[in-house]
Order: C-alpha cells, then structure tokens, then sequence
C-alpha cells in the first residue's frame, strides 16, 4: 500500500519523448497501441510467452544493480550498509522470482494444460480445499528451511475440480478482443509495479498502461529496458505523471479495467470522485465508474503472540523478528507489524517488549522518503504521547516509536483504525483465562477491531503449540482469521516474497466498504477462487532471514541471490551459503 499524493505533474512517457500533460496525445497514442495488440496478445499461446519471459529475465538481470542502486540513492541509505541490502531484495530479487515462476508455469500449460501443484491437494474437515505450493524446488527448501505455502480456496471449490479453476486465461473463451488495464503503481516498494504488470499480462491477459509514482518515477527508464521485451512487442507502455494523469488514464475510454496499489481514499477517488462530493455519493453507493477496479490497500497488520514459557533465546530471536516487521523499508510496507497483540497475563509479556524497544534502539533511523510521513507519526504521537520513541529526529529522519498498552476496548483508537504508514507500530494486550481463550479472543479483535484484510501474522513456540487445547486455537485462528494472507511465525510479508502465493485482502469487500481492497495479484498457479494464503514456517529460523534489520551480510547477498533466482543452479550455492551463513 502507498498512502495517497497531492502532487500533481505531467504526464511524462519515461522513454526520449517529450513531457506530455493529462490530455496530451501521447496518453492516446500509447492506448492505440495497446488497443492495436490486444486481441493478438490474447491470442498469442504459452510457447511464445514463455520467450518473452526469458527475454524480460535476461534484461532484468542486466539492469538489476542499477536498479537496486537508484533505490538505495533515493531512499537516503549508505551503499556499505546492510541495511541497504533489502533494495535489490525486494526490487529486482522479487521480481525476478516471480517472471521465473510464471514462466515454469506456462511451461506447464504448455505440456499439460494447467500449472503444477508441487504439494498435496487436500480438503480441511469443514470441506475447503487447500493446495500446497510451496517450497517448489530443493533450493527453496535449503533456502526457507522448514517453510511451507498453502493456498486456501473458496468454499465450494472441490478437490476434483481443482485443476478447471487453473489457468481460465489459456483455456478459450476469454474476451478476444482483449481489454486494456491501467495499473496505477506503488511508490514504495519497487517490484509491485512490475509484479503486477506480469500478472495483469500474463495470468488475467490484460495489455497494460503502466502509471510510475510519482515518488519513484526515476525508475521508469530502468524498468522500461528490463521489460523492453513487452515493450517492443506493444502490451506494455509506460507513463509518468501525477493524479492529474492518474484521473485522465482512468475516464479514459480505452482503458477498461483498473489496478492499483494504494490508499482506500485513492480508490474512493477513482470510484466516486475526491472530496466531500465523492464521499456523498459513496454513501449512496452512485459510482463514476463502473470499470471494475482491483486494488491492494493495505492494512493495520496484527501480530498475535501466543503466551508460552520461552528461553532468553526465544525472546531475542522473536524481538528481531517483530522489530524488523516495522523497520524493513522505514516502515513504508502495507504488510508492516502495526499491531502486537500479547495476553495480558503472560509473564514474560514486558520481557518480550522490553527486547523490542532494545532492538528498535539499536537500529538507525531511515530516511522518512515517502511523503506526508511527518504527519502521519505526529498524528499518531499526538494521539500517544507516551510512545516511546528510538532515535533522533531529524529533518529527514524519523525515530522508531511503539504504543504499548493501548486499551483493545477502544475500537476507535487511531492505532486500530488508521495504518500509520512510517516508523511506527502499537502494542495492545488482552485479558484471558487460558491460552486457548487468548488466541480465540485475539482473532476477534484482529477481525473486528483492526482496519483491513491483507495480512496477519501468529508467533506460537512449538512447545505450546503442541499443547491440545492450544494447538487447536492456533488451528482455528489460521482458520478463522479473515486475512488474504496469514502466517505462522514468519513475517506474513513472505506471502508476497515468494512469488508463487496470491496476494490481496480476504475476499467479499465491496466498493462502499473497500477495506484492503478486492482481487489478488500474483498467483503464479492462476487459481480462479482463492481465498488465502496459509504459511507456516519454524519459530526460530536455522538462519537469519535476509529481510531482518540485523543481518550482517544482506548487502552483499541479496544481489546474489537476484542473480540466482534468475536461473538456479548450484553453482551459485556455495558463495550464497557462505553470506547467509555469516548473517
């Protein structure tokens, strides 16, 4: 998710043309030509797919260190950092497992008509049915030990009729005229944009006109030669611009259908108009397009930390895990902690907290580079001025800051309703008899007191998780939490990592109420009706994960492993090892 913008600028086609305005042809030129190359992308069948894949790998891979260097130069960090280390790790090194792992799958329809399952299909006892998808190879299980993926599907989807709901877009029937779909990108994390360019093409069969941010519009030449193949064949093209662009992509008629990554007050724009204006009609649920518009709009993400008897290491180890949930990318991710929710009874409840605050303060403030940042934290401080705060602020900097103790009764708190979008994160604590009733109350208050529907996260030790009357809460809250993604001790973040899982709020929002928005990206198997992703990964990881503030190597690493994702072989293992390793 990005929270919203008020710049306003020109359109600018992020190639040698000229700078252009909202109603300058060079918007309708790119729209003819995507219209011109619709109806032949339709037709055109996994075979020749599969090369303009390869092809995007290859010149990905060639603009991978500029990439992650023009992020790293804007969002203010030190090249020598590790820190600095998650830029080509959730750039490039994303991005290009996910156009490896949909090109796999197109050379599954292309021999078998559908994509491969890699694990066990099975039906839950109430009837839904669950497919695992991950790990998919050996260098995912040596690379995530002991992690597992679950894709869920909506009730009455069966196991036998599964593989019909796969791959809709290759089986005939789709509209042959094609259909043209604005996506509307990010401006925080820099393969969002891209990731959802290749799934509105190749998974939905949409040509896509693709909006930069204005915050990181400095990558579109980047990104238009590591997707040149698309580019040159005419299914993509680029422009840059602010709202002013944005609102004349979206009336435009040539553009049918509407993605983006954003805010649910963007959205409410798009869908009803801006201002007071917008608002009353949203209320009267009269809408200025009936386009259908997909959307990511982030979420107040809980994490629920199950009660259990821990050792000093199980405490450090959960404390960097928490605290990287907040300060991976400044805190600028829609799936970013928000939220700790802890049994109020637990004794080792201030021990935990006490060793998030030790590991926020030893980790550096970041550049605040997405706007409106300032406000929002002073917004939420000035709701909390007892937030505890970790560093010095500065004109560009701001310091890390938790909420604890914010009383879960007050469902109007603004740690509950409003995503803070910056460096900082609350703590809630809820009274229960047993663990078992803790966990069930705290699904409760995830569902009906937080804002959103896009990812949650549970910390259980396996210790208590073995526990009967405990393990099956856990059981129940994967179950019951009503998020697109939910994840047993691993940042629920690896939901859109790993590039194979969907990504999106739980379903059933609607327009007048659209929460974490509706549709999901990705989704590399194609599954018609997911419901959620399911990941469960080993409370205390073998290794460091690369993504945590702490680790000593990720600078040096994460390009490594872009380059590896590109095209796994053990020849790259034995330097990747031996990164990880020293983390």
């Amino acid at each position: 998710m990005t929270a919203p913008t008020t710049a306003a600028a020109t359109g600018v086609p992020v190639g040698d043309e000229a700078t252009a305005g909202p109603a300058d042809p060079v918007l309708d030129r790119a729209l003819n030509t995507l219209r011109a190359n619709a109806a032949a992308w339709v037709a055109t069948g996994p075979t020749e797919r599969i090369r303009l894949l390869e092809r995007v790998l290859r010149d990905v891979v060639a603009v991978a260190d500029r990439w992650a260097a023009a992020c790293i130069s804007a969002e203010g960090l030190d090249p020598k950092d590790p820190s600095s280390g998650e830029e080509a790790l959730v750039g490039p090194c994303f991005f290009v497992r996910n156009v490896r792992l949909l090109r796999d799958a197109l050379r599954d329809i292309e021999r078998h008509g559908v994509p491969h399952i890699p694990g066990a299909v099975r039906i839950r006892p109430d009837g839904q049915v669950t497919a695992r998808v991950f790990p998919i190879s050996a260098y995912d299980r040596l690379f995530y030990p002991g992690i597992t993926g679950e894709v869920w599907m909506e009730p009455g989807v069966t196991a036998e009729g599964l593989s019909r709901t796969q791959a809709r877009a290759y089986r005939g029937g789709a509209d042959a005229a094609g259909r043209v779909c604005l996506v509307l990108g990010a401006g925080n994390v820099s393969s969002i944009g891209p990731m959802d360019i290749i799934s509105k093409l190749f998974v939905e069969n949409r040509v896509v006109i693709f909006k930069l941010h204005p915050v990181n519009t400095y990558l579109g030449p980047i990104l238009e030669l590591g997707l040149r193949a698309l580019v040159e064949r005419g299914v993509v093209r680029f422009v840059a611009g602010g709202a002013d662009v944005g609102s004349a992509l979206c009336r435009h008629p040539e553009v049918d259908d509407i993605h983006m990554t954003g805010s649910d007050r963007t959205y409410d724009a798009i869908v009803f108009g801006p201002g007071s204006e917008g608002q009353d009609r949203k209320a009267r649920d009269e809408r200025l397009t009936h386009k259908p518009v997909s959307a990511e709009l982030g979420n107040v993400s809980p994490v629920i930390v199950v009660p259990g008897r821990w050792s000093a290491a199980d405490i450090a180890s959960q404390a960097e895990n928490i605290a990287s949930m907040l300060t991976n990318n400044g805190g600028f991710n829609c799936n970013a902690a928000r939220v700790i929710v802890t049994h109020a009874g637990w004794s080792q409840r201030e021990q935990l907290l006490a060793a998030v605050r030790d590991r926020l303060s030893r980790t550096a403030p970041r550049v605040a580079y997405y706007p409106g940042a300032g406000a929002r934290f002073d917004a939420f401080v000035a709701a909390h001025p007892e937030a505890r705060q970790f560093g010095q602020r500065t004109d560009e900097r701001l310091p890390w800051a938790i909420v604890e103790g914010v009383d879960a009764e007050q469902r109007d708190d603004i740690s509950f309703t409003t995503e803070a979008f910056c460096s900082v994160f609350a703590e809630t604590a809820l009274a229960a008899d047993s663990v078992a009733a803790f966990v069930d109350r705290a699904v409760a208050f995830a569902n009906d007191t937080l804002w959103g529907t896009l990812n949650a996260t549970v910390i259980v030790h396996p210790r208590t998780h073995r526990e009967p009357e405990a393990g099956a809460a856990v059981e129940r809250a994967l179950a019951d939490l009503r998020y697109g993604t939910v994840s047993l001790n691993a940042w629920a973040a690896l939901g859109f990592a790993l590039g194979v899982m969907p990504w999106g709020a739980f379903p059933g929002n609607s327009p007048t109420a659209i929460g974490s928005g509706v549709g999901m990206v990705h989704n590399t198997m194609m599954f018609a009706h997911p419901q959620k992703s399911v990941i469960r990964a080993p409370f205390r990881p073998l290794l460091k994960p690369v993504w945590y503030s702490t680790h000593r190597t990720a600078h040096r690493l994460t390009p490594r492993l872009s380059l590896f994702e590109a095209s796994p072989s053990p020849a790259g293992l034995p330097a990747i090892v031996a990164l990880a390793i020293r983390g």
